[in-house]
């Protein structure tokens, strides 16, 4: 049947399932959003208060979910303010197709009014992006652009259609989404042979996980693994929840904020298996000290990432689920008692430490005791992000919605409405800092708009808490521009928005206020007051091996 540019981008969103859809319209988006509005009842759409924000709560419905999010925005600005909420979902392997519009072909390349050459803005930022310049190929590249989003490590996709695209008409044919394979090629047995025997040998085994655990939803194979292999374990932050985080195996994060127990028994295994992660900065500390007594197994989907921070001894490529599933039928069942014990040990030695009064670990702490430790747990970036994955015991993957390669401030807001959306029945918190809340509050004009029930908990220590600490530590307490200073009546200007707002400034209430903000089944900001100078440890300095720990 003959339809339109725009009535085709709306047929095949349908064909891949997309019921869900954030964005912000302008002019040379109209067409599409003309269409949107005829099927509104089949794909719902989010206005948010920015572009930005639309790209982050695509990026929470499709991290929380596991589906590819969609989000929408026009040429010029709009185009432009999706980039930071692209580059979050491209640091974090997160499956997104971000659908911008653009002048006319015919007035490509000549500076027109709200033109901007979006493909090559985002090409360092996306997996692939397209420009669409004939109405006969767009359905195929939207098509193209959901299967490279999901395959193999997912990852953003732009796809940049010029307005007259939208108004032109060309035959269309309903086409069923193709089968998306994890990888096109089957496991290398000789390596594998290699890894179960690595993994026999062994006398004192650790498991560093990582988002790619998450992705592949492989927490089944990895919980058989660890327990088979008899080993500890330790998660990034975005392998946060792949593993429970109340198992007697869990030894907490691993990194610069990371449990000491995690850190120094990586120091001292003989053999350390990575499954799914990417040896960043922020995990490894100094490179040339990592993990030096031991063999390096690394398990990963994308070949580039073998050898390329840390070189591996021995290495697998391949779908984390399929590779441990692999190896659980190669390995027998071990016993490493006496290893464990030592881990166990340094678990109790140092455990991680509350503090006195009201703290950003303590609020934490009695978040994860009301929920039961089931809620979906948003964060912003700073040290409430580094309290959350510390103190919050996750034990499930796709809990934990946070960005941990870019480390964007804002993230938070729009991806606990995303997060919301894709998961009605979950309790879905917004863990921010009064900084970060500052560079997204807008977003909760949209959660109030379409009366979504997410609780922000605002950590306020009223300066940018993490940025102020390292000038504590390191800069010899020179403050520079880092105070935020009170001022703010953020109760009021909740209920101005039309939320709900509650003040936590004593200890002793914190249960009564957080029972409450969770029972308004609104969108509910608790601000919770607590000292500026409050720090996040334990911390490897920079520039120092990850076993060098400052503990208080």
């Amino acid at each position: 049947m003959m339809l339109t540019g725009a009535q085709i981008v709306i047929e095949c969103l349908k064909e891949q399932g997309v019921d869900t859809v954030f964005g912000f319209p302008g002019g040379t988006i109209l067409n599409i959003y003309d269409e949107l509005y005829k099927h509104s009842s089949e794909i719902r759409h989010y206005l948010t208060s920015h572009e930005q924000g639309a790209a982050h709560a695509a990026d929470g419905y499709a991290r929380s979910t596991g589906k590819v999010g969609v989000c929408l925005a026009t040429s010029g600005p709009g185009a432009t303010n999706l980039v930071t909420g692209i580059a979050t979902a491209y640091m974090d392997s997160t499956p997104m197709v971000a659908i911008t519009a653009n002048v006319p072909t015919n007035l490509i390349g000549k500076d027109s009014f709200q033109e901007i050459d979006i493909c090559g803005v985002t090409m360092p930022i996306t997996k692939h992006n397209f420009l669409v310049k004939d109405i006969n190929d767009l359905a195929r590249t939207l098509r193209e652009a959901f299967h490279i989003a999901k395959s193999g490590r997912p990852g953003p996709v732009l796809v940049d259609i010029p307005k007259d695209i939208t108004a032109q008409k060309t035959d269309y044919k309903y086409e069923e989404p193709k089968k998306v394979f994890k990888t096109t090629e089957p496991l290398n047995q000789f390596d594998l042979d290699n890894a179960a025997d690595l993994l026999m040998n062994a006398k004192k085994p650790f498991i560093m996980v990582g988002g790619g655990a998450v992705m592949s939803q492989a927490e089944k194979e990895l919980l058989e693994f660890a327990k088979k292999l008899d080993a500890p374990v330790t998660c990034s932050l975005m392998g946060t929840g792949a593993f429970p985080g109340e198992d007697p195996l869990y030894t907490g994060m691993i990194g610069m904020h990371g449990s000491k127990a995690s850190n120094i028994g990586i120091t001292r295994c003989d053999l350390l298996v990575v499954v799914g992660a990417r040896f960043s900065d922020r995990v490894i500390g100094r490179a040339d000290t990592f993990a030096k007594k031991a063999d390096i197994l690394h398990i990963d989907i994308d070949p580039a990432e073998i050898n390329k921070n840390i070189a591996s001894d021995h290495f697998v490529v391949g779908d984390i689920r399929e590779v441990l599933g692999a190896l659980n039928e190669k390995i027998e069942q071990m016993d490493h008692s006496e290893w464990m014990e030592e881990v166990e040990c340094l678990k109790e030695k140092f455990p991680l430490k509350v503090g006195d009064g009201l703290t950003g670990q303590f609020v934490i702490e009695k978040l994860y005791e009301i929920t039961n430790g089931d809620a979906l747990v948003c964060t912003e970036v700073g040290q409430h992000q580094m309290w959350a994955a510390q103190y919050y015991k996750f034990k499930k993957p796709r809990q934990l919605i946070t960005s941990g390669g870019l480390g964007t401030m804002g993230f938070g807001m729009g991806a606990a409405i995303g997060t919301k959306l894709g998961n009605p029945d979950k309790t879905v918190l917004n863990i921010a800092g009064d900084g970060c809340f500052r560079m997204n509050l807008n977003e909760l004009i949209t959660a109030v708009k379409y009366d979504i029930p997410i609780v922000v908990v605002v950590i306020n220590n009223q300066v940018l808490g993490m940025v102020r600490q390292w000038q504590t530590l390191f800069y010899d307490e020179r403050y520079s521009y880092t105070d935020l200073g009170p001022g703010i009546d953020y109760v009021k200007l909740c209920e101005a928005f039309g939320a709900v707002g509650f003040n936590l400034e004593r200890k002793e209430d914190a249960d009564e206020v957080l029972r409450k903000a969770l029972a308004t089944g609104r969108p509910t900001v608790v601000n919770c007051v607590i000292d500026k100078d409050f720090k996040v440890f334990p911390m490897v300095p920079p520039g120092k091996s990850i076993d060098e720990l400052i503990l208080d």
